[in-house]
């Protein structure tokens, strides 16, 4: 790949109409060029359509009708203990208060039934796909019973002789519609400060992850796949509402960067983004910052909390997304002529298909 460095031309120097403030300049950049300013040559020739529709390939799928307009979430920011079976019991009674305070959709945090380390992961693992998970055996209990959609959060789950971070997701048939493996793995050494290798006992997925529900379509990340906008824009082109993002963030860069990605990628997206963190517990190996939050998709925080155990309970109204949209047209803007994002694994089934 040849990096090239445009010098500066005075516009006083270009032929009328070919100057740079217009956007119907052309540039062309001299790829064998060595040294860092490069040259640059103007014509009045008409430049290429932006192409938006280019950007993304394949295409963006239009954003899809949602089967309800408004609805009630709940972020149920959870304590959790070295006791699987209290944590267990715990998510119930809390799922079944919010579900009685009208959400139709609840989102547990990172990890709820297990303490948070590589020392932990292995010992209370469970076998989602084999039946052997009374984590994933009550979600799919309560998610029925309550006619509610639940994003599980994550626990550790095993495969074979793998484990993952896994979120599960129910329908209001308690049914397990999907579910998606922590992609990037949470690996950061910050000297003095926090140093943890998720990579030490976990596997990292291979698949991004949206399911359409009763509440619209919705993709998912686990915490350290928040930092990486291209899977949020990838979601974005697949016709997501709404990205949940459950994590444990800790007190290092939680203060940072935990409300700043949250609203950076609604605002990037245009849609809207829930986390859902476990309580702090100070005593903990891994103390977790808190700070369950709701974000809009015009980048706006519409419900959060501290770092304490809370239910927040919000409301999500999807017709802000088409109207934020036409306020800042930028879906429409991008310079599908300058760069793309390529979706591999839709790509690839189109080909297939």
């Amino acid at each position: 790949m040849v990096a090239a460095t445009i010098g500066m031309l005075s516009s006083s120097s270009l032929p009328s109409g070919a100057r740079f403030l217009n956007n119907h300049s052309s540039i062309s950049i001299n790829k064998n060029c060595v040294n860092p300013i490069c040259t640059v040559s103007a014509s009045t020739e008409m430049a290429s359509p932006f192409k938006a529709e280019d950007a993304r390939i394949p295409p963006a799928i239009p954003l899809p009708t949602p089967p309800i307009s408004k609805f009630k979430i709940a972020l149920c920011q959870l304590y959790v203990t070295s006791d699987k079976d209290r944590n267990i019991a715990h998510a119930r009674e809390t799922i079944e208060e919010a579900a009685r305070k009208g959400a139709q959709l609840i989102l547990l945090p990172e990890i709820w039934n297990s303490p948070y380390s590589n020392d932990s992961f292995p010992v209370y693992a469970e076998e989602i796909d084999a039946n052997k998970s009374p984590s994933t055996a009550m979600l799919s209990e309560v998610s029925q019973r309550l006619k509610i959609t639940i994003i599980g959060g994550s626990i550790p789950e095993r495969s074979g002789d793998r484990l993952y971070n896994t979120c599960c997701v129910f329908g209001t048939d308690g049914k397990l519609k999907t579910k998606h493996r922590k992609i990037h793995l949470f690996d950061i050494d910050i000297p003095g400060q926090m140093t943890f290798k998720e990579s030490k006992t976990l596997t990292a997925g291979e698949t991004p992850t949206i399911v359409d529900t009763d509440v619209g379509r919705i993709g998912i990340g686990i915490c350290y796949d928040i930092r990486f906008q291209e899977l949020a824009t990838i979601y974005a082109a697949r016709g997501a509402h709404l990205i949940c993002y459950p994590g444990a963030f800790n007190m290092t860069t939680g203060p940072l960067h935990w409300e700043l990605l949250q609203r950076a990628r609604a605002a990037d997206c245009q849609l809207y983004v829930a986390t859902c963190s476990p309580a702090r517990d100070s005593n903990s190996s891994y103390v977790a910052w808190g700070h369950s939050t709701l974000v809009g998709p015009f980048g706006e925080v519409i419900a959060t909390t501290e770092h304490d155990e809370a239910i927040v309970i919000s409301e999500i109204d999807y017709s802000l997304i088409e109207q934020r949209r036409t306020f800042l047209p930028f879906q429409r803007q991008r310079r599908g002529d300058l760069y793309q994002l390529v979706d591999v694994q839709r790509l690839n089934s189109t080909r297939t298909s």
